[in-house]
């Protein structure tokens, strides 16, 4: 018998940390999700959070649509997508393209920073919906020709992310044996001194 939904959670849950949020340590990529739909009020909250990610010059080049099951919008994302993500993520009650405006708005030169703009503002998506009780899973799966097509996308606006956003299943959910596996492993991550230089490759003395 596998694990339970809750049980997978607590195997993912990252080790707890003095001084750091909770939240921080709660966001995992679930692929697994609950035959639950996601309010409009809290979706609402989710996007109130990206819209208050830092950008530069105060671009906020970030645009999503977003679709919840049922709807056209979901219908067309989730055609979008690879094989391998459109199995597991057709049961997610919502669907999230990301996309970036690469040009700037006061003047129309490149904009260098939109997609490090957009990730910021994807990763506050992330961290609300995890406050909220839910959990994302971000897809670099997606065909992005065919979603700019299916959504008449403008051509100075370049798709980045896919997001699949809901409350978490139970593991079983998932049909494939594989997926079925990393869904109820632990998490791991690099240590700091791999990640964090004083110059580089020499680890800085964080204490």
């Amino acid at each position: 018998m596998g694990l339970t939904a809750q049980e997978a959670h607590s195997k993912k849950l990252a080790p707890a940390t003095d001084g750091v949020l909770p939240v921080f340590l709660h966001r995992w990529s679930s692929r697994a999700f609950a035959d639950r739909p996601v309010s409009t009020a809290d979706l609402k909250l989710i996007f109130e959070a990206t819209r208050w990610s830092a950008s530069a010059y105060n671009e906020q080049p970030w645009r999503f649509i977003v679709g919840a099951k049922g709807s056209e919008a979901f219908e067309k994302i989730l055609d979008s997508l690879i094989g391998f993500n459109k199995g597991w993520a057709a049961s997610a009650p919502v669907l999230i393209l990301g996309v970036t405006k690469r040009t700037f708005a006061h003047n129309g030169t490149d904009n260098s920073y939109d997609f490090y703009d957009l990730g910021s503002a994807v990763g506050q998506l992330t961290l609300q919906a995890a406050a909220l009780g839910m959990t994302t899973h971000q897809m670099a799966g997606f065909e992005r020709d065919k979603a700019r097509e299916l959504f008449s996308i403008p051509a100075d606006y370049e798709l980045g992310i896919a997001v699949a956003l809901g409350y978490q299943g139970e593991p079983e959910l998932l049909s494939d044996e594989k997926l079925r596996a990393m869904e109820s492993s632990e998490r791991q991550r690099k240590s700091l001194e791999e990640l964090v230089f004083s110059s580089w490759g020499t680890p800085a003395q964080l204490g």
